[in-house]
Parts: structure tokens; sequence; C-alpha cells
């Protein structure tokens, strides 16, 4: 995605099944088990940009010993610092020592080093930016199986209607991030699981058991299902969530819609629970069919003895996970991904030979940014096939006609479509973009182009994952692929437009800010239908204050209004400086809806592109949206 985006958190979960003197015995280090954290985490490094965290929860401490433990970080490369701070007391130690120090001295000595493990990478998108806004977040107690430890991918929309109910039940959570808020609910059903079980053993009861007997009898006990179930009831967003309970128990749990991605696996040696199926299976040395799904509305819950339960903690919804973990957010070496990416650039094959005219032999492909690759392998692919079917098709009809030339076989046997490294993109640049005011002195460095590539009589086609704002095209790519001075620029995205806010784990809530809802205002009014724009906003304030359940997609009708080519168009016309002294024409071509759902049959969470919401807060936040654009207040819909 050329442009900027945030949140796309990764959240990784590391259980080991054997005593840390087992994994000694088998690995030779009974650290093998933070390695594998460190590596889960570094390969979902893409999911986070400005802070992390990791936890553990270590078992058969001594009473008054720390039993819970975390690090967070949001300094540059806080994954490499993370784990260089949590080893540093190991790191002095003799291998005839590692290998002969008992496992409750070492894990004094290496305060992170527990049976239990989590880490989460953080791209931030409301609240503050700093290790205390960084997940893991710990609620902690006295009561050794009352503590609790959470990190997600997530975004609520109703975050601040779940403080107002926690409030409620005489709660006082400090803070208003929506990390917080989780943490408190499920930590208050946590309470009322331990309080529900003391009656039912404690003294008086059946069981008759107190102090320390009745606390284990009850740590025993816990339902992580039950709590889970009560605590999320009335969660409206994407999630998936991990945690620790401080009596060793670990969960993970996904969304009802599946909107957030979850995978899982389990090998002899540990439970592992991460954002990424790719991450599990280089870390672990899996193939890929080992690694499962976390199924919607499903919770893994590994209990401190070992046991592990997959099952539901709340009824499935329609499945509609995120399209846009596919198309961008996830690393691209999971075989199936690959696969979708590529078909997204199959998909475009015939619109992009339809604008060339018959031309491809004109025509230079290229990708911007280095996400986009393997849709522009697609797309070069399905057109190089397609050109050589029909030069196939045209000899065979010259040669029944009698009228086939040398010069027809030479231009035969030439090669296919020109394909070339046409923008290379600086990531030492990247990590220090992280706020709009500070990207724009120097996002027009980020990209550099290749001279000599480009023949003036060609047409420049580079293919973008996605156009959200169109910022950096605007700002910067446009200006530097001008500078190799072709015929035409051709902007294709494998994706469709972006055209209403997203609030389940991208942070795109601000319409105003897509390029797509610009192009379209724009057309309209250049038409003089001000009226349609004003009776939308007299719809949606109609309905402000109506339950989710009963709002309706006026947002739609702008888009209808619209014939996609001419969208396509203005936003060419948009994206364009209005200073750039390059003479040419540039276009922008995007994927049809009907292309991507070809292509990831699997995942149907589209409506960042249709406006067709999974749950009701979806459509609170795009009237929201879209009354705060007539207001031009620029604030978060939710």
């Amino acid at each position: 995605m050329s442009d900027f985006i945030g949140h796309k958190c990764g959240v990784a979960l590391l259980r080991l099944k054997r005593p840390l003197e087992e994994i000694r015995a088998r690995h030779g280090d009974m650290l093998w088990g933070m390695r594998r954290l460190y590596l889960l985490m570094e390969k979902q490094r893409n999911r986070g940009q400005d802070g992390a965290g990791i936890a553990a929860v270590k078992f058969d401490m001594p009473s008054g010993e720390p039993f819970l433990t975390r690090l967070r970080s949001a300094k540059r490369n806080p994954v490499e610092r993370l784990f260089d701070e949590a080893l540093a007391s190991a790191a002095d130690l003799k291998p005839m020592e590692r290998r002969s120090m008992h496992p409750i001295e070492l894990k004094r000595r290496v305060p992170l080093l527990g049976e239990a493990m989590l880490g989460h990478l953080r791209y931030g998108t409301y609240g503050g930016r700093g290790a205390a806004f960084c997940h893991p977040y710990v609620r902690r107690s006295p009561v050794t199986s009352r503590n609790l430890v959470i990190a997600g991918n997530f975004n609520l929309t109703n975050s601040n209607d779940l403080f107002r109910s926690l409030v409620d039940l005489g709660l006082n959570p400090v803070g208003d991030t929506d990390t917080g808020v989780v943490l408190e609910k499920i930590g208050h059903f946590l309470d009322l699981e331990h309080d529900r079980l003391a009656v039912a053993a404690g003294p008086g009861s059946f069981q008759g058991l107190q102090g320390s007997a009745l606390a284990e009898a009850i740590s025993g006990e816990i339902d992580l299902h039950r709590v889970l179930g009560r605590a999320t009831e009335r969660f409206d967003g994407g999630y998936t969530f991990v945690g620790l309970v401080g009596n060793g128990d670990a969960f993970a749990c996904r969304d009802p819609h599946g909107i957030r991605p979850a995978f899982m696996a389990e090998t002899e040696d540990l439970v592992a629970v991460a954002s990424e199926r790719a991450a599990l299976t280089t870390v672990l040395d899996l193939d890929p069919d080992q690694v499962q799904e976390l199924p919607p509305a499903h919770a893994l819950v590994v209990r401190r003895d070992g046991a592990v339960r997959l099952g539901p903690f709340r009824e499935p919804a329609q499945r509609r996970s995120c399209t846009f973990e596919r198309i961008y957010f996830s690393r691209g070496n999971d075989p199936d991904i690959h696969l979708e990416r590529k078909r997204l650039g199959h998909e475009l094959a015939p619109r992009v030979l339809e604008v060339l005219g018959g031309h491809a032999d004109r025509a230079v492909f290229g990708f911007i940014p280095n996400t986009s690759e393997t849709a522009y392998m697609g797309l070069v692919e399905a057109v190089d096939q397609r050109v050589r079917q029909a030069r196939h098709a045209e000899l065979a009809r010259r040669l029944a006609a009698g009228t086939l030339t040398a010069a027809d076989l030479e231009a035969a046997a030439a090669g296919g479509i020109r394909a070339e490294k046409v923008a290379h993109k600086d990531q030492k640049l990247r990590t220090f973009i992280t706020h709009d005011e500070a990207r724009r002195d120097l996002v027009t460095h980020v990209y550099d182009v290749t001279p000599g590539v480009v023949r003036p009589e060609d047409t420049l086609v580079m293919v973008d994952d996605s156009i959200v704002r169109g910022t950096t095209l605007r700002e910067s790519i446009v200006t530097m692929l001008a500078r190799l001075e072709p015929t035409r620029i051709l902007i294709v995205s494998s994706s469709p437009p972006i055209c209403y806010p997203d609030c389940y784990g991208i942070d795109m809530s601000q319409l105003g800010r897509f390029i797509a809802f610009e192009a379209a205002v724009a057309v309209l009014r250049e038409r003089g239908r001000q009226d349609l724009l004003d009776e939308v906003e007299r719809r949606c304030a109609e309905q402000q204050h109506w339950p989710g359940e009963r709002m309706t997609n006026h947002v739609r009708r702008i888009y209808e209004a619209v014939d996609p080519g001419d969208l396509e168009a203005t936003v060419a016309r948009l994206i364009r400086p209005s200073d750039l002294p390059w003479k040419g024409s540039l276009q922008v071509v995007y994927q049809s809806l009907e292309g991507l759902r070809r292509a990831m049959p699997g995942h149907t969470g589209t409506w960042y592109f249709d406006g067709d919401y999974p749950t009701p807060g979806g459509l609170r936040v795009l009237n929201t949206a879209y009354l705060q654009w007539c207001r031009r207040e620029d604030a978060r819909a939710y």
C-alpha cells in the first residue's frame, strides 16, 4: 500500500507442554521457548511499527517470588530491544552453568522465562504512544488465579459504551484505551467466576474447602470459555485476544465473524497461536496443513495441567474475514495468500489490456510498494499469456490465408511483455514515518526510480495493492515516475476503491480522507448534484441516534450515482500534482469487486469496498463519519 495506514497488530502465544528440564534435554537450552517467541514476533514484524511487549507466567515459583512478568518497549526496533533486555542477565552464563542450573534459579535469573508466554506487536491507532500504551496489559491481584494478562489485534466500535458499563458495575477503570476496557471486562468476569466457584466449594458448601485448598480448587475449575463468553457479550468489532492467567492457564479467542485472523499449532513441545500462519510454519518447521485456523467464536484454552480444549465461547456469526489481511497486511510467503495475490493480478489483465488498446508491446510493467509484487507477477503472467495467445491466433490466421511473412515469424519469436524493477522503496525511511505531520517532509524521498528502463513512447503500468488516501501517490510517487518521461502512466490497484470507513482493525474512520470518496463528491458537485449530498446528510442525521441494527447505509447512494470510469478518471486527476511539468497522461484502473471475490472466495470481509458491515457498530461509524465530514470535523468516528 503506497499510502500509510495503521493498525495491523500481531499476537503470539506460546505454551510449553514440557517442563523446562525436558526442554533443555531435548533442545539443549531452557531458553528454547523464549527464542521461539522471539522468532514468532520477528516473523510478524510487518504487523507492528511503534511498540512491542512480552509477558510470561512462571510455574512453581516459591511463595513470595514473582510469577508473572512483563516488558514493553516503544523504541525503534522494539522486538530486538525487548529480547536483548530480557536475555541480558543470561548472557554472561557459561554453557555449563546453563546446562546445570535448576529451572527455578534460571527463572529467577531470567525474569521473562516462563512456561506460558505471549508477545504483541503494536500499531497504535487510538490513545497515546509510548511503552505505557503497548500491550500486553496486566491486571494484578494477590490471588494467583485472578491475575490476568491480555494482548490483542482488535478494534471495538463501542469501547465508550463498554467503559460506561464497567462504571455501572461499580468498577473504576483507569484510562480510556480500548485495551484497558477489554482487560477490565474480562477481569471482572474472571472475578465473578471465582466468586461462583467459592460459593460452590467454600466453607459450608458440599466440599467445605477453605484457605489454600479452596484457592487451589477454584484455580483448577475456572471455565475460561464461560468467562470469555460473558465478558465479550456486548463487544462490537473484530478481535483476536491472547491471554495468560496467573495460575498458568493460557487462552486465545477470535470474534464471532472471524474478522481478525488467528492460527494455532501444536507440537510435541508446545502449543502456539499467532496472527499469521506463515509465522508458525516457519518458526516451528511445519507444513501449512499442520497449522489450523482458530475458528470464529472459538477459544483455545491450555490449562495449567496441560489439558487443551478448543471450543466455542460465543455463537458463530456469518463469516466475514478481513480481505485486507490477504491483500496487504500478512506476509506473502503463506502459500494461500501468495496464490490469492497472484489471482488479483490475473483478474486485472483484461481491463489493463483494454486500456492499453492492443499496444502491450509499448508498455513497461512495474509495482509499488513491495507488497504489490505478487499481484504484479500475476498481472504480468496473465497479460503475457493473453498477448502470446493473440499473436499465435494471428499467425494461424495469416498462415491459413497464405499471407504469412518472415517479419511475422520474427515478431512472433520476440520476447513477451517488458517487466522492470522501476521503483525502489527506501525501507530505512519508513521507520520514522508514524505521524502525518512528520511524514510530509520525508515522503517525497521514500521511493527512487530506475532511469533508462522506460522509453518516451511507452506506457508505464505500475501495480499498487490499494489506494487509500492517494497522498503518497500525489506527494511522491507520480512525480518520481514522471521523471522517467513515459507517454502515459497507468496506476493499477489490485484492490477495489476504498469507499467506506473501517473500524475492525484497520483504523480508517475518516471518510473525507479516502481518495475514492473525494473523487465521488467531486464528480457530483461538477454535475450540480449537491442536492444528493444534502439528502444523504439529512438521512444520516435522522438516524444518528438509532440503534445500529436499524440504520441504513445512505452513503452508498453517492457511489451509486457515479460511474466507475468517471471515478477512476477523477482519482487520476486528484493524484496528479498541480505543479507537475510532465505532459503525459495519467490514468487509474481499479480491481472490480467481482474480481476480488473470485481471487479470494474464502474471505468475504469487504465492507470498506461495498459498505456491507458485519456488525451494527460498523453502520454507526459510517453514519457518524459522513456527518463529521459534512460538518468539517476532522475526528475519529468512534
